[in-house]
């Protein structure tokens, strides 16, 4: 029985499932709920390129994290939250080993075929490169 889950969460409704599942299946566990910063989204956002649009961009990420991770922490539940900068699933598993986590639970979006192939999946490359047990949540 895992004593320490890691939940990524990025707003979307399956790591709010996430978020459920792991409560209802292991009350008694430390959740800890982790939203990754992604820099690769900054080149799309205009003035990024200038140094201080660079800084402006990164300080409303890190605005918009906490708000995320406000806004997931389910009423009445003990969770702790962290985020972190980097890519999403290196980021992910890199916590879980470092921070001692023994699980982690993630949402699924759920794409198949040539969208998957294109866009990649944060999820399975967790589940193919943790060192600790993966459950994903569809």
């Amino acid at each position: 029985m895992p004593k320490r889950i890691l939940i990524p969460i990025d707003g979307s409704p399956q790591s709010a499932q996430a978020i459920e599942f792991a409560l209802a299946e292991w009350p008694d566990a430390e959740l800890t709920l982790l939203h990754v910063i992604n820099p690769a989204e900054a080149a799309s956002s205009p003035g990024a390129g200038v140094p201080s649009g660079a800084e402006q961009w990164f300080e409303n990420a890190k605005a918009d994290s906490e708000t995320l991770l406000a806004e997931a922490t389910p009423p009445g539940a003990t969770v702790s939250t962290m985020t972190e900068v980097g890519r999403p699933a290196q980021a992910i598993v890199e916590v879980a080993e470092e921070a001692g986590f023994d699980h982690i639970v993630m949402g699924s979006h759920g794409r198949t075929g040539v969208s998957r192939i294109i866009l990649g999946s944060v999820a399975e490359a967790v589940v193919r490169n943790a060192t600790v047990p993966a459950t994903v949540v569809r």
